[in-house]
């Protein structure tokens, strides 16, 4: 299917919103994605995502930097955590907004494993701190759910979107 990326116009918050659920708060980060886009891109369908990473209700975002990252994967290290990603499509028939959450167990990680994984820089720029696409899929025991959401855009939902909400768009 073509499209174009459109980077939005938000920066993410440093600090994600206390009391907030994990659900509501990656469905309001796409939305506001798309909303800033929308103002940019006129008569096409516009679609954004934004993914977090929830453990014991906490919620995990991209890591700043190293040690953040560090922390965050001693933290989901042998659990068994939410990947959450909201996703927002704003199209000729309105606003939609919708999540998905797949749960992931992860084994046990050494000291000397997340260092190494660390010093990879796969961290960066994902939430939680791990890109199971890429090579942290060797600490991962179990995905129940979407995998593609656990990369950061839930393709079945995004599918079932499309079709409803945008015809012809999806291709057969």
């Amino acid at each position: 299917m073509p499209f174009d990326v459109v980077p939005p116009e938000l920066d993410e918050p440093e600090a994600l919103v206390p009391g907030l659920a994990a659900r509501s708060l990656a469905e309001a980060l796409a939305y506001f994605k798309a909303a800033t886009v929308a103002g940019r891109v006129e008569g096409t369908p516009i679609l954004a995502a934004d993914t977090l990473v929830a453990l014991h209700g906490r919620v995990l975002g991209k890591p700043a930097d190293a040690d953040e990252a560090r922390r965050m994967l001693g933290s989901l290290s042998g659990t068994r955590h939410a990947v959450i990603t909201g996703v927002a499509l704003l199209c000729p028939a309105g606003r939609r907004i919708a999540s998905e959450v797949t749960h992931v167990t992860m084994r046990p990680m050494s000291e000397a494993e997340t260092e190494e994984y660390v010093e990879s820089g796969e961290w960066d720029g994902k939430a939680g701190a791990y890109a199971i696409q890429e090579t942290a899929d060797r600490f991962v025991e179990r995905v129940e759910g979407s995998f593609t959401n656990v990369v950061g855009l839930p393709m079945e939902l995004v599918e079932r979107l499309l079709r409803k909400y945008v015809p012809g768009v999806w291709p057969e």
